[in-house]
This record gives C-alpha cells, sequence and structure tokens, in this order.
C-alpha cells in the first residue's frame, strides 16, 4: 500500500469515527505504529486531520459529527435489531428516558404501544411523537446542538434533576474494558443526569463500538444496568460485560423479560410541570 493510499484511507476512517489511536489505525492498515504516524503528521501538516495525544482527528469540527440522518443510516440493519430487543425490555406504562443517539430513536419507534412517559432531549424522538395521543412526552428546554437536534446545556441537566424515571435508554461513541465514551464533554453532561435520573440503565451499542474510545468518558461500566448489542458483538466483549455482573439482551432472544414494574410514585417531580393531563386524554408534548 502507497503513503498515497494509507493517508486516503485514514482520512476515510475519520470520517467514520470521532477519533482514532495510532494503535487503532496501525491495524486498519496493517502497517507500523510509526508509519502511521508519520502519515498523520503529514495530514495535519496539509490541515485535513488534527493530531491528538497517541491519537487523529479530523481537523474540520464541523465534519467530526454526522447529521442526525447521516448517522441514523450506519450500522442500520443492526440499529433497528438493537431497538427491537432494547423495547421489550420496558414495561407498559413506566417512565422513559430516551437518548438523543440514532439507535434510541429506533427503540422510540417500538414503545408507542407499550403508552410510556418519555423523557428526552432530543428533537428527532419528540417530533416522532408529536402526533401521537397514546403517550406523554417531557422535552428537557436547552440549547440546540447544531446537526444532531438535541438539546444541551444548564437548563437540560437541571431539567433531568426533577425526573425520577424507570429507565434510561442511553448510546454512546465507544465502549471498552476502561468504559463508556462520547463525542463531547456536553453531551457527556446530559447523559449523566440521565443515570442519575433513571432506576436502571439500558446502553444501546452496536458492534463497530465496540473496543472504541471516543473523546470524553461518559461513566465506568458498573454504573450500566443492561447492555443491548448485535449478533457481531465479539465473545471476549460479552465474557467482560459478564464479568462487571451487566445484562447482555442480543437480538433474538426469545426470553426478554422487562426490566422491571412501573412506578408506584409519580416518577416526574410536580415542579417540572404545572399541569399534568389524565391518562386517555390527547397527550401533549411538555417542556420541563
Amino acid at each position: 500500500m502507497t503513503a498515497d493510499e494509507r493517508q486516503r484511507r485514514i482520512e476515510e476512517h475519520l470520517q467514520k469515527v470521532e477519533f482514532a489511536s495510532l494503535d487503532e489505525l496501525s491495524e486498519l492498515l496493517d502497517t507500523s505504529v510509526s508509519t502511521v504516524r508519520r502519515d498523520v503528521t503529514l495530514l495535519a501538516s496539509k490541515g485535513t486531520i488534527r493530531r491528538t495525544h497517541g491519537g487523529a482527528r479530523l481537523a474540520d469540527p464541523k465534519s467530526d459529527e454526522f447529521t442526525f440522518s447521516s448517522r441514523d443510516t450506519h450500522q442500520l440493519e443492526q440499529k433497528e435489531a438493537i431497538a427491537e430487543a432494547c423495547a421489550r425490555l420496558v414495561a407498559p406504562n413506566q417512565t422513559v428516558i430516551i437518548d438523543a443517539g440514532t439507535t434510541c430513536y429506533h427503540v422510540a419507534r417500538h414503545l408507542e404501544a407499550k403508552t410510556p412517559q418519555v423523557v428526552t432531549n432530543s428533537l428527532p424522538v419528540a417530533n416522532l411523537y408529536s402526533t401521537s395521543n397514546r403517550l406523554e412526552v417531557l422535552i428537557t428546554g436547552g440549547v440546540i446542538y447544531p446537526r444532531l437536534g438535541v438539546l444541551v446545556g444548564p437548563l437540560a441537566v437541571e431539567a433531568f434533576a426533577k425526573v425520577r424515571a424507570d429507565v434510561a435508554i442511553l448510546s454512546c461513541g465507544g465502549i471498552t474494558a476502561e468504559g463508556i465514551t462520547n463525542s463531547h464533554g456536553l453531551l457527556i453532561e446530559i447523559q449523566r443526569a440521565m443515570i442519575h435520573a433513571a432506576r436502571r440503565v439500558v446502553l444501546c451499542v452496536d458492534s463497530s463500538k465496540i473496543g472504541r474510545q471516543s473523546i470524553s468518558k461518559l461513566c465506568d461500566l458498573d454504573l450500566i444496568d443492561v447492555v443491548v448489542t448485535d449478533l457481531q458483538a465479539p465473545p471476549e466483549f460479552l465474557a467482560m460485560l459478564a464479568q462487571h455482573k451487566i445484562r447482555v439482551v442480543l437480538p433474538g432472544s426469545e426470553n426478554i423479560e422487562p426490566l422491571s414494574e412501573p412506578a408506584t410514585e409519580a416518577p416526574v417531580s410536580l415542579d417540572a410541570i404545572d399541569e399534568r393531563p389524565r391518562w386517555g386524554d390527547d397527550m401533549p408534548v411538555h417542556v420541563l
């Protein structure tokens, strides 16, 4: 493989991931770390990528992340299978926090029949339910994160502090034995608030994110109750989760029991909204 071919593949790979280590690129290109380091240095001098400690990322921040629609088509078959399995973990009438990831959006598409109360900072999820009268949607306030349709910032964090949910359904940029990571600190702040607000935490992660690390660490593995992944997940990854006593759910499993019964108390603080609807009325969209 020529130097030009290696550098082209490095750029293509970085278009798909938030960050790649030198070791990862070395394995991808089947070449030495020192050769990869020279390629990365050359690309950085051209301004197409940015060197970081131990790796590289795209130089253009607008290219660091796909838009929601383009990310939604990546690993689409796996995401849909994961989403269907994840939705089976939710019991009817539970309060569910739904993260802003594209896999979580697919989970939301399978939840309407269970008439959950949904709390989200995802505009695509809120829009999905905007014409439904079968469930109640609570949207956080906050600042719209460009290109992804997600609300972030202090208002969003404060909103989740008022919530007590049965289940939080999250996605991530990468997962390793060292923990769970995502692409931006603002997203991390919101996801941590989601974790603290929920009785159980479910992580949806397709196999392309296993062994990958994004820029910002979200949490250690012990804060996750269930991981839902696809059938391409490596056996050693599943064994690692078992060592951490994390339940693993795979698509096609026949006996996927819901995590728990619905909460007996009102899951959302009455300070959060002025008036709650009766079930059976048209379900509105609230802003927390």
